[in-house]
């Protein structure tokens, strides 16, 4: 059997009130296809196009998360991600002399 051909998803990450928001593009992949694996500062994701191609990743996050409390759901070929972020309250003022 040939090795499968791998393929890096594209991914988006943005930040709002206090919450990652990743998007995974996976065009073609069937929602029961996908794993996710979060982590605190990264997550991965694989998912099977086709007998001969699949989609995989790992990625960093530049904020830590509660990776126990991520949501995703998947919807035409978007895979959408919602992490809180990690003490995103406590932060300290720097004053610019």
């Amino acid at each position: 059997m040939a090795e499968k051909r791998r393929i890096e998803p594209c991914t988006c990450v943005s930040h709002e009130a206090g919450r990652l928001n990743i998007e995974v593009q996976l065009p073609g992949v069937d929602k029961n296809d996908i794993s996710l694996d979060m982590r605190r500062d990264s997550f991965c994701v694989a998912a099977s196009m086709r007998d001969d191609t699949e989609y995989s990743g790992c990625f960093s996050l530049a904020h830590e998360v509660e990776s126990d409390k991520a949501e995703a759901k998947y919807e035409n070929g978007l895979l959408r991600i919602f992490a809180p972020i990690k003490d995103w309250e406590k932060k300290t003022h720097v004053m610019i002399q």
